[in-house]
């Protein structure tokens, strides 16, 4: 079923149930996908897409929710949290901070890497292989991490 199949389903739901949270987060995906499928490309959308896509409107909305909560307005941070709640039901587990530790561990010793040199090579491949589980500011510290 496609991420727009699904999201189409859920917002019936929350019509059905007047969940105006819901409907908020259900709307932001539903118009992402529409500005994606008509920007001229032809092209449908993949999962790996879909997962990318989702990614950065669930970071839009927490650095939203970064600046209103520096500038004392819980009003709007309330909003931007129920639609990262609901966005978030979309994209795959996210890995847990033991997890992601022990996954770059791994990598860095597999790519034999042993300075910060060897960085970019190592977040290239994490961001692959773990597309849609961790974000990218997490990554990169725990890459940090293993490499200083």
């Amino acid at each position: 079923m496609s991420l727009e199949t699904k999201v189409n389903a859920e917002m019936k739901n929350a019509m059905k149930a007047k969940n105006k949270a819901a409907l908020r987060g259900l709307r932001a995906i539903k118009q992402a996908i529409i500005l994606q499928k008509t920007d001229g490309s032809g092209d449908t959308l993949s999962e790996a897409d879909e997962i990318k896509m989702l990614q950065k409107l669930v970071k839009q909305r927490k650095d939203s929710l970064d600046i209103y909560e520096k500038q004392g307005r819980e009003d709007l941070a309330v909003l931007e949290r129920e639609e990262i709640e609901v966005i978030e039901k979309f994209l795959p587990q996210q890995m847990s901070e033991e997890e992601l530790t022990a996954f770059i561990k791994e990598l860095v010793d597999k790519l034999g890497a042993t300075s910060m040199k060897d960085m970019g090579k190592v977040m290239g491949t994490a961001n692959k292989e773990l597309a849609g589980r961790a974000d990218g500011k997490t990554i990169a510290a725990k890459v940090k991490e293993a490499l200083a």
